[in-house]
């Protein structure tokens, strides 16, 4: 009863012949196929397959072997290169199987099959609708966003290929998101009426890709006129003077057994298998199956592995791997909710049908579910296989499945492949969001001098491009074109040798008190914003502080944080397409923004109006605008490790203390729409860094200011910390008692003076009186640059650093251009 002829009986005859249907093609067609009944008002007849392991129980080896042989037939299609670049998308519920095992043919080819199963907490990268279905929305909810991102060819595998409407749809959905240049249709029976059979060509054309088909066979069905309801009727007349099954008791017995599946291995490709993933299952599967083998008794002759709706490929493999095991002759199908009539006759394709109700809390409500020619199928002992969303109180109900197979088999064995839910990823929106068709992030020694882990750069390497001027040459083309300061560079400051020692003596000196308030601000981040913060830092100054902040997130939970570097400009705000990136890898609620200091809260208010302009424009939503840093002397935000204004050390140089890269530039001719902000590595001058020495001496601290830390932050998370923007009352008094008239040519604190020194042209500098040690190499810059430093008594900062009134073509106001005096 479970092949397509039998006893030389076709098992599409007694729809054939009641129907009036025809099946034409291929030699091999009636051998893979056979025909029977819908209950479905879409469509009268259904095809079913000898070969998937879906409605009629095969040997493991045919099921498999099939979906692997397509899988190799792709490849030498696509040749080894274009193969290595492939990914494979299978249908729910029929092909979830036959897709993972045509990405075996393939070889290296990750996986991801559609879903009618929402996940909470992952969200849908994707969807298309099967028109002629029972149940006809498919999601795409992919655990990393990226697997459909990318220029490779798209496989996508289905177990028929009928009018094309599914694939059509799918193609076009996913081409106006992730286009690419190249599609393959896999199916094992292309069954294309003439009419529809150019309809491929058509899309080809339409999208500008190429789409290939391949098929283990074809034909056509050929429907008379009024099949439909033709069929209708015959179902509801077959139906209507059925005799009711025989009500049968259950007498089998039940045994759960545990399979030992490896922990975070997924059960099927729901979420994306990747050959990682498929290296570790073939390493577990012959354990696994020697367990299912001690299951099954010695004198079983005929067993039968049964999968779970969309759980096909997981039991599949563990039925072949069993089969070189047991003496028994091993099947494998899976229970479905599609509901097909059953017919007892050896020219019908679904001889007997066992029905149960759903038992996975599934989201269109419970219904009823069936498991197709198991009943009379003299099966000794059947293991059913399900995922542990599915082991649930109506599995082993009275009228669960369970007990409808110990009804039809003296032993029923239970394992449960545990259900794989990925951490919550965010994929781009699907409502008017452009699709984020952007790189990986660049990492040392590549891009920059830090180690790849300690930091990925949301950022496009513009190292061979000549952006940098002299001071004056830059600022007057600034006022002279009306240019963006972002769009340019200053030449790199080299330190003197005397400089150079101010800084590793500051570094002694203030190593532990960094470290203090590095420790400060990560704890503050892990107890008030997140458990498991993903640090984005803006470069650069805040990524030496992110990377701190990751290695004390290290040495004290043992934490391993995400680290990001993006770029913001004032009057630009921050790099968007970063922001797609970030939100299409993390959730965007774990995100914090970290930097290393504030002066008056401009860059704060910046990246406030440029996470709600992102948001209205349609882009993902939980993004928390306030910065994390490390001293906050203006009192700007409510997260950082002190108020102080003291010399932070990465403050005293530029690229050579942050991994030697540059500011980042943003220039209409260097960065697209669809491009991060760039940034150049000065790889030249690596002899001069001292980036990761930096951050090894304030490390090296963190265990000597554990205690302090901890009462630190106790008092801290008690505290008001509303920011009272005290320094930006400040730098507005001081900007009118000097005649400046314009906040953005007051730089407050020692971390902006310092870059005045370095990258503006100065005029003088407010020094706090008796501000110390924390001041010299300020004093030294001062003094190479010609530059008054005016001790003042009434400064809530440190000092204070003013951009010369008469070289206003250097100074920028808040949109970022030249300010004109």
């Amino acid at each position: 009863m479970n092949n397509a002829v039998n006893n030389g009986v076709w098992s599409g005859t007694w729809v054939a012949e009641r129907l009036g249907l025809e099946l034409v093609g291929d030699d091999t067609l009636t051998q893979m196929l056979g025909l029977a009944l819908r209950r479905n008002p879409k469509r009268a007849h259904l095809l079913v397959s000898n070969v998937l392991g879906k409605h009629v129980p095969q040997s493991p080896s045919v099921v498999h072997g099939h979906g692997f042989a397509l899988g190799r037939r792709v490849r030498e299609l696509l040749g080894a290169e274009e193969a290595a670049e492939a990914v494979v998308l299978g249908y729910a519920e029929t092909a979830t199987g036959l897709g993972h095992c045509v990405a075996d043919g393939l070889g290296t080819a990750p996986y991801l099959h559609s879903t009618r199963r929402p996940v909470a907490g992952v969200p849908q990268a994707g969807g298309f609708e099967e028109s002629h279905s029972h149940a006809t929305s498919h999601l795409l909810l992919p655990e990393d966003p990226a697997l459909l991102v990318g220029d490779g060819p798209l496989v996508l595998v289905d177990d028929e290929f009928s009018t094309g409407n599914t694939v059509l749809n799918t193609i076009r959905d996913l081409h106006e998101r992730y286009p690419r240049r190249r599609y393959v249709i896999v199916a094992l029976v292309d069954m294309r009426s003439a009419a529809d059979a150019g309809r491929l060509d058509e899309l080809a054309r339409e999208i500008g890709a190429r789409v290939d088909l391949v098929a283990a066979a074809s034909g056509t069905v050929r429907l008379p006129e009024g099949v439909l309801a033709k069929g209708q009727e015959l179902v509801a007349r077959h139906e209507r003077t059925a005799p009711p099954p025989a009500s049968r008791t259950a007498h089998g017995r039940v045994e759960r057994i545990g399979l030992g599946w490896p922990q975070g291995l997924p059960d099927g490709g729901r979420h994306g298998f990747t050959p990682r993933h498929r290296a570790r299952l073939e390493g577990a599967l012959p354990a696994m199956a020697a367990r299912l083998a001690e299951a099954i008794p010695e004198a079983a002759g005929r067993v039968l592995v049964l999968g779970f709706e969309e759980l096909m490929y997981a039991p599949l493999r563990l039925a072949r791997e069993l089969e070189q095991l047991v003496a028994a002759e091993v099947r494998y199908s899976t229970t479905t909710r599609s509901p097909v009539l059953a017919v007892d006759d050896p020219g019908y394709a679904i001889r007997s049908r066992i029905v149960f109700p759903s038992h996975d809390d599934p989201a269109d409500g419970p219904g009823e579910r069936y498991a197709y020619n198991v009943a009379g199928g003299d099966f000794d002992a059947v293991v059913a296989v399900v995922d542990s969303a599915a082991d649930t109180a109506a599995l082993h109900a009275p009228d669960g499945l369970l007990a409808q197979l110990a009804a039809h088999t003296p032993h029923v064995v239970l394992a449960v492949v545990p259900s794989y839910v990925p951490e919550p990823l965010y994929a781009p929106a699907l409502s008017g969001e452009r699709p984020a068709m952007l790189p990986d992030p660049l990492r040392g020694p590549a891009f920059s001098s830090y180690p790849p882990e300690e930091v990925g750069w949301l950022l496009q390497d513009l190292s061979d491009v000549t952006l940098e001027a002299p001071t004056e040459e830059r600022e007057e083309a600034i006022q002279s074109g009306g240019a963006h300061y972002a769009e340019s560079l200053p030449v790199e400051y080299q330190p003197s040798p005397q400089y150079q020692e101010l800084f590793h003596a500051a570094l002694d000196t203030s190593a532990a008190r960094i470290a203090q308030a590095v420790g400060v601000v990560t704890e503050t981040v892990i107890a008030e914003r997140s458990p498991r913060p993903v640090l984005v830092s803006l470069a650069r100054a805040g990524t030496p502080v992110g990377v701190l902040m990751r290695r004390w997130a290290q040495f004290r939970h043992g934490l391993d944080l995400p680290h990001y570097a993006v770029s913001i400009v004032r009057g630009r705000g921050i790099d968007a397409n970063a922001l797609r990136w970030l939100a299409a890898h993390h959730d965007p609620r774990d995100v914090v923004f970290v930097d290393g200091w504030t002066g008056k809260g401009a860059i704060t208010r910046e990246l406030a109006a440029a996470i709600e302009e992102f948001e209205a424009a349609g882009g993902a939503a939980g993004f928390d605008p306030e910065i994390a840093v490390l001293a906050d002397p203006g009192s700007c935000v409510r997260t950082y490790g002190t108020r102080e204004d003291f010399l932070i050390p990465s403050a005293c140089l530029n690229s050579t203390v942050s991994g030697l890269i540059s500011r980042t530039v943003l220039r209409a001719d260097l960065v697209g729409p669809d491009d991060f902000h760039g940034a150049k590595f000065y790889r030249e001058l690596a002899g001069a860094d001292v980036s990761v020495a930096f951050l090894d001496a304030v490390a090296a601290r963190f265990g000597e200011v554990a205690d302090a830390v901890d009462g630190a932050v106790k008092d801290l998370l008690a505290t008001d910390r509303t920011p009272t923007w005290e320094g930006w009352a400040a730098v507005e008094r001081i900007s009118e008692e000097y005649g400046i008239h314009d906040v953005n040519l007051v730089k407050p604190g020692v971390g902006e003076t310092t870059r005045v020194l370095l990258r503006r042209v100065p005029w003088k500098i407010l020094a706090r009186a008796g501000a110390g040690a924390d001041l010299d190499h300020v004093r030294l810059l001062a003094e190479q640059r010609g530059v008054p430093v005016e001790e003042v008594g009434d400064l809530p900062y440190t000092c204070v650093g003013l951009i010369h009134p008469q070289y206003t073509r250097g100074a920028t106001g808040a949109d970022g251009k030249a300010v004109a005096v």
